[in-house]
């Protein structure tokens, strides 16, 4: 598959089997997520793999997380925070660093982990591979990102949810840049 191929095939796609992936591929994908670019090189990403038992303990210190954010909450959506990490085979949580030189700007890291986690969802499609890229409020609370080992120093971007394809993702019709885009001569 040509980039320009995985580019169009790419889409966020949930219905996962719950077959493993091996880790030689989950390899493949992270060595493709690092040849994104980034200013001065400073390589500001940061990736965690979430498998097997590990799901459970992240799903629990998301509902714990949701507890803290609102502690009325219901039992029902305690449950479904704890389930969210279980729906795929495996979870790659992104990580971008803090500026640790005058030089580098925030958001600058962010945008290249950013272009990382991009790498490593089309190189997905490359391998058969889908997924979907989320965050939500689990992504902001300090205690999940201390327990994926990012600190709170660290912006939690993504979790990519990866897995094999549990049925062939229906094409989908995307606009165009259009509406999006000034031509300045």
């Amino acid at each position: 598959m040509n980039a320009i191929e995985a580019i169009y095939a790419r889409q966020s796609y949930g219905h996962l089997k719950p077959d493993a992936v091996p880790r030689s591929e989950i390899e493949k994908l992270l060595e493709a997520a690092v040849q994104a670019p980034n200013h001065y090189k400073v390589r500001p990403w940061r990736f965690v793999v979430v498998t097997g038992a590990a799901q459970e303990r992240l799903g629990e210190a998301m509902a714990q997380a949701l507890q803290r954010k609102n502690p009325q909450v219901e039992r029902a959506l305690l449950d479904k925070e704890r389930a969210k990490p279980l729906r795929a085979p495996v979870i790659i949580a992104v990580g971008a660093d803090q500026p640790s030189e005058p030089r580098v700007v925030a958001i600058e890291n962010v945008c290249a982990a950013a272009a990382a986690c991009e790498n490593l969802l089309l190189a997905a499609v490359d391998r058969g591979l889908v997924g979907y890229w989320r965050t939500g409020d689990a992504a902001h609370d300090f205690e999940v990102k201390d327990f994926l080992g990012l600190g709170v120093e660290r912006e939690l971007i993504a979790f990519l949810y990866l897995g094999y394809p549990a049925s062939e993702p229906a094409k989908r019709e995307r606009p165009g840049p259009e509406d999006r885009t000034i031509w300045l001569d």
